[in-house]
């Protein structure tokens, strides 16, 4: 697993311990498209929590879903769709009822420069596109295909990928010329990268819930860090990084 130490700012409920007496470790399971806001999160919390340790471990939804059955020591799991996070609750791993805390929309990503020259979705179909995709059980796959099917685009991915990041690494390394992920996945390449919108009327706005994983030894920590990211606060670190707000 992909693990990086952090922590995040205040604005817990009032049920949730104070800053001076909050202390234990959690490990945060998230969607490897909340990548760099979870790790700006993470630093803030730990600020205001010198106590606190948070590990993050990100990857694909459904990978994530797969390792906290399998027995991963999980105390958070925050997913990029209520499917993933209905399966959980639905198997007895949740502590509580899930709250969704962001939402994001899809945008194509190509090479800077857009060297092929897409312009929208029926573009990815052209001959000589070398265009890839996320597999159909991980969100942003699920949320592709929704897009293209409301375009009327027909398209066989060259390759299917575990995880947003996966796409984007292989367009960095120009191995394929598109495919549809997060705008804030673009966000968050920069100069790597570049993003072609995608119509209001062919766009798909994913959903993300959060919840402590049941069994978790430091349901305080993973409760008062659920509470931070759906604080003011928090709230408006996601939006820094392209986030749509969850109301």
């Amino acid at each position: 697993m992909l693990l990086a130490a952090c922590g995040g700012t205040g604005g817990t409920a009032s049920s949730s311990p104070t800053s001076s007496s909050l202390s234990g470790y959690i490990n945060v399971f998230a969607a490897a498209s909340l990548t760099a806001s979870f790790n700006a999160l993470g630093i803030s919390f730990h600020q205001a929590h010198p106590g606190v340790g948070v590990n993050f471990n990100f990857a694909g939804t459904p990978t994530l879903l797969a390792q906290i059955e399998q027995g991963a020591p999980a105390d958070v799991f925050a997913s990029a769709d209520t499917t993933n996070m209905g399966k959980l609750t639905a198997d007895g791993y949740t502590a509580g009822t899930s709250k969704i805390f962001a939402r994001n929309q899809l945008e194509i990503v190509v090479a800077p420069g857009n060297p092929k020259g897409i312009k929208r979705l029926a573009d990815l179909a052209k001959s000589g596109v070398i265009y890839i995709s996320e597999a159909p059980t991980v969100p942003a796959g699920k949320y592709s295909l929704q897009a293209l099917a409301s375009a009327g685009v027909k398209v066989t991915p060259k390759s299917l990928e575990t995880s947003v990041t996966a796409v984007i690494s292989k367009i960095e390394l120009g191995e394929a010329d598109a495919g549809i992920v997060y705008t804030t996945d673009i966000q968050a390449a920069g100069s790597k990268v570049q993003g072609v919108q995608i119509p209001a009327a062919n766009n798909v706005i994913a959903t993300y819930p959060i919840v402590a994983v049941k069994g978790t030894k430091y349901s305080d920590v993973a409760n008062a860090f659920i509470d931070y990211v759906l604080s003011s606060t928090g709230q408006s670190t996601l939006e820094t990084f392209g986030f749509l707000s969850a109301s």
